[in-house]
């Protein structure tokens, strides 16, 4: 019993041993770690669970020292024990039966306090194996804790290299953010003197456009004195050429007049009266000599003043007469280039012929109408109608062939007569470039299409806009009958306006944007063309599609391509992009010819002469050209 005691006090005390051991090794890591701030904290935690710990092991430790005390005590009762027993068994020999009772009664007590001892040393195994199992349980207990202070200082470490790295990117965008302070310093600077500068030019601003303003009135006034010089001019050399014809007519008067014998003059029979008879007509002989014709600028001031053009002024060719108004000469298809001619300085965008077919008008970028006359098959430059401000739109005669109307890319429609070539009206109003101007039927009143999605009315008589509708979309071309405007537009729809109503009849929507319209001779059908390279004819009688017309390699090549209708309606003629002139055969609908040797670039516009002699053409580049069979 005494070696299991001592046995076991020597395990309690290892096992305490071990303990202060380990309760040490967080200390002396604690001491190791002191010089970082993490390493304090590490030592305080495993301080803080030392103090823990030690609360829960000192009632341990307590029972352990009492049964120190107690295993000492049973060995000091024990030896005593022993040494009493021997003193008795040898008093009990020295006195053999003395004192029997005496010592049935120790023994009593000796038995008694073995079986206490006995209790107490069972209590005491007892109470060291629940000590055995709370120390192995501590231990288990302690080597989790070691294996979380390793995971926790593997986290540790960790941290530190994250917390290192974030340290450097916090220097890094520390640095950044100072570079981009810096940065943005310089562009507050730089924007400071912007808005500085800004202010000073636009204060020059203003005041250039004041001085532009002033300018443009004085040039505006000016023009208007050079016009009215130009005018007076005009005027002048009127009166001064009718001054002279009235002195060669007055000269003319006063010669005698020489009769030749030989003039085809009847001479009366006297033997009748000396009377002709009003029912028997002259007899003439044929003369022998040919009579002399009068110089020809005495016959051309005459016609002149009569108002009258001589009929050989012009080619007397049959395509070159003129045609009454209302009449159509055979259709020719066109299948020569008769004239290649530069007819402006950059992009042609428009060409019309005039009723008679005499005279053909081209509208360039150049900001000039040039009027050619058609003699021989040749185009003829006649002369040029003078200010527009910007590039030529659209071209168009009057009934009569009097007055040509233009409009142009400056906002503005202008009126000239062709005779003398001056400027008669100019109609301001629109807000972006007119891209089309019509008569109408009356030749008194003008409908314009603009950019800036209105129509206007003007009449000429007063020179006043009559009426101005919102059409919602760009305007690309129109053409008139007698009580109703088409329009053409960029949100690809042909718009029906009736006049007198201000209002939109119907519309037609198409698949492309609008570039062209056209009516045929008896403004029966409407013809159109769209940027999605397709041409219609519609019978304006029944709303509906009549003919649709394509061809292999027909493209349009601008918002503002152009398209007509022969003079009988027969034909349709068109140019493409890739500078092709296309003739369609409106009754089969098929493609009659196609002449692709002479535009270099894209035809912008065709028109056929109202005789139906010539077609003519021109392109983006500068050329126009004059078409015909011959």
């Amino acid at each position: 019993m005494d070696n299991d005691l001592s046995r076991n006090s020597s395990d309690i005390n290892g096992d305490a041993q071990a303990k202060r051991a380990v309760s040490l090794n967080p200390v002396v890591m604690a001491e190791r770690l002191v010089e970082c701030a993490w390493k304090r904290h590490v030592s305080e935690q495993l301080k803080h669970r030392d103090r823990v710990q030690r609360h829960a092991f000192e009632e341990i430790v307590h029972h352990y020292h009492r049964l120190l005390e107690k295993s000492d005590l049973q060995t000091v009762l024990t030896e005593r024990y022993q040494s009493d027993k021997y003193d008795v068994q040898r008093g009990h020999e020295t006195s053999s039966g003395a004192d029997a009772s005496r010592n049935d009664a120790l023994q009593q007590e000796m038995a008694q306090m073995r079986i206490k001892h006995q209790e107490e040393l069972t209590e005491l195994h007892k109470k060291r194996g629940e000590l055995a199992q709370s120390v192995i349980e501590l231990n288990n207990q302690i080597q989790l804790k070691d294996k979380e202070i390793q995971s926790n200082e593997a986290k540790l470490s960790e941290y530190q290299q994250q917390i290192d790295n974030l340290e450097g990117d916090c220097r890094e965008l520390r640095n950044y953010l100072q570079d981009l302070e810096r940065a943005n310093q310089t562009l507050k600077d730089e924007y400071d003197a912007l808005q500085i500068t800004f202010a000073a030019l636009e204060g020059k601003l203003r005041k250039t456009t004041e001085d532009n303003q002033e300018l443009v009135s004085r040039w505006m006034a000016e023009k208007a004195q050079e016009a009215n010089r130009l005018n007076a001019e005009n005027e002048k050399e009127g009166r001064r050429r009718q001054a002279k014809l009235q002195k060669e007519l007055a000269d003319a008067a006063k010669e005698p007049l020489p009769i030749e014998p030989d003039d085809d003059i009847e001479v009366l029979d006297p033997g009748k009266g000396g009377e002709a008879s009003p029912n028997r007509p002259l007899s003439r002989t044929p003369s022998k000599k040919i009579s002399q014709p009068p110089p020809g600028g005495l016959l051309d001031s005459i016609s002149n003043i009569f108002g009258r053009r001589s009929t050989n002024s012009f080619s007397t060719s049959p395509e070159n007469t003129e045609t009454p108004s209302g009449v159509c000469a055979d259709v020719r298809v066109p299948s020569t280039a008769l004239h290649v001619f530069e007819a402006h300085e950059g992009e042609v965008n428009a060409v019309r012929f005039s009723p008679g077919s005499r005279l053909l008008a081209t509208g360039g970028m150049d900001r000039r109408v040039k009027l050619w006359e058609v003699v021989a098959g040749r185009c003829e430059c006649k002369g040029a109608l003078t200010g527009s401000n910007a590039g030529i739109t659209s071209i168009e005669f009057d009934s009569a062939g009097s007055y040509l109307l233009a409009a142009s890319n400056d906002f503005a429609s202008r009126i000239w007569t062709v005779d003398d070539y001056r400027l008669r009206h100019t109609l301001t109003g629109h807000s972006g470039k007119v891209l089309s101007a019509r008569f109408l039927l009356d030749n008194a009143r003008i409908v314009s299409g603009s950019y800036d999605r209105t129509l206007k009315l003007w009449d000429l008589r007063s020179k006043v806009c009559m009426k101005t509708v919102f059409a919602g979309s760009s305007c690309n071309d129109i053409v008139c009958t007698e009580q109703c405007v088409m329009s053409g537009h960029f949100d690809k729809k042909v718009r029906f306006w009736d006049i007198r109503a201000e209002s939109i009849v119907r519309d037609l929507e198409l698949q492309g944007r609008v570039t062209s319209l056209d009516l045929n001779h008896d403004r029966t059908e409407l013809l159109t063309c769209s940027r999605d390279d397709v041409i219609k004819i519609i019978d304006l009688r029944t709303n509906a599609i009549r003919q649709t017309l394509r061809a292999q390699g027909f493209k349009c090549g601008a918002d503002w391509t152009r398209v007509t209708f022969s003079p009988d309606g027969s034909y349709v003629a068109g140019g493409s992009a890739d500078g092709a002139l296309y003739v369609w055969n409106v009754l089969t609908g098929k493609v009659d010819r196609t002449l692709d040797r002479n535009h270099n670039s894209a035809i912008n516009a065709v028109s056929w002469s109202p005789s139906g002699a010539f077609v003519a053409s021109v392109e983006k580049g500068s050329k126009a050209i004059l078409w015909s069979d011959m």
